[in-house]
């Protein structure tokens, strides 16, 4: 799951729109008088009459001959349950997520071979929902194959009751950038769905997405897709002890932009271990952080590709975040180690060679 942003802000007029906290749902945006931080961060924005206003003075109309459908959120069923026998996270009652660490932890081995554990079965639950991405299947299925999945391998299903997120897995198709809810929506031919998979087992998350077509898509949305992963990929490809964590940024803004689409700024990667997110913050945009990577660190790289330069706007249910002009996404993520001598991708497929 696509960490938001930590209080950052973005100047309009004399005023900034500040981003929620890591635990606080995003839906929450407040204007206040604040110094500028970061000049290329999006806003989350509530979906209210004013803002679709703004949003429809500022850009004209969709095309009404896209090659896909606009998703707006359905139905959603009831919580499923999880049986007493399974490891809970703390949050898993209270719908509240503890205080995030404040430094970066270095894991040691036993917690190293229990994010490998965790992120495996993260990896094997994704790979097992996708293979039930077709037409006409409801996200709300997804969501009960990854719950059932979750409960075979006695593990809790991580984004379940977080923050009060009500489904076992995120599902985010065409113009729902990050968080979409499992619902009764069928999906259809020429969808795009990111499906994001996060799992706790033996006291550590492991966390991992990727995104698939459904039936016959076009051909930008297959370039969207395959510039997505290669955005994740090329960002892996340069992690290594003493590189700064901001090389990721420059590398997936530098392929976004190669390829003529758009890097999100609203969502980052995270401190991943026995919390769900933690630091440290990896930014999927070009900034001047100067943190670097060390041996035993351990985070997501999770870019969020747009087929145009949008807003993010949060919706009613306080969780589905939408593009403003109803631009589609694609996302992929990877759970990674850094090694004594480069990095070690602990949610790759069975087809994947690093």
């Amino acid at each position: 799951m696509a960490a938001p942003l930590v209080s950052r802000a973005l100047r309009l007029g004399k005023h900034h729109i500040v981003r929620h906290s890591q635990n606080v749902r995003p839906s929450v945006c407040l204007l206040i008088k604040a110094q500028q931080n970061h000049k290329n961060f999006a806003p989350v924005f509530v979906r209210t009459q004013s803002i679709l206003s703004l949003f429809e003075w500022i850009w004209k109309s969709p095309p009404q001959d896209l090659p896909y459908s606009i998703v707006d959120p359905a139905v959603v069923s009831p919580m499923r349950t999880v049986p007493d026998h399974i490891q809970r996270p703390p949050y898993a009652l209270t719908g509240t997520p503890p205080p995030k660490p404040k430094d970066v932890d270095i894991k040691d081995e036993e917690a190293i071979e229990k994010l490998r554990k965790s992120c495996a079965l993260a990896r094997k639950i994704l790979d097992i929902a996708g293979q039930h991405v077709k037409v006409g299947v409801t996200t709300d299925y997804l969501d009960e194959i990854v719950h059932n999945a979750c409960i075979a391998e006695n593990c809790y299903p991580s984004t379940l009751n977080y923050s009060g997120f009500p489904k076992s897995v995120c599902t985010s198709v065409n113009n729902v950038l990050v968080h979409g809810i499992p619902d009764s929506r069928q999906l259809e031919n020429g969808d795009i769905i990111s499906i994001d998979v996060t799992v706790f087992h033996d006291g550590y998350h492991g966390d991992v997405s990727e995104s698939y077509f459904v039936g016959d898509v076009d051909d930008a949305g297959k370039h969207l897709v395959a510039i997505a992963r290669r955005c994740r990929d090329e960002a892996i490809k340069i992690c290594k002890p003493g590189e700064l964590l901001a090389a990721i940024g420059y590398r997936v803004q530098q392929v976004a932009q190669e390829a003529g689409l758009f890097a999100s700024p609203s969502f980052m990667g995270h401190g991943i271990g026995t919390y769900f997110h933690g630091p440290p913050d990896i930014l999927h945009y070009v900034n001047n952080f100067r943190d670097v990577m060390k041996p035993g660190m351990v985070f997501t790289i999770e870019p969020v590709v747009v087929d145009g330069n949008t807003y993010p706007i949060g919706l009613e249910d306080h969780w589905t975040i939408v593009s403003a002009n109803n631009e589609r996404a694609a996302q992929f993520e990877h759970t990674i180690l850094i090694t004594d001598d480069g990095f070690e991708v602990l949610t790759k497929g069975k087809d994947e060679v690093w």
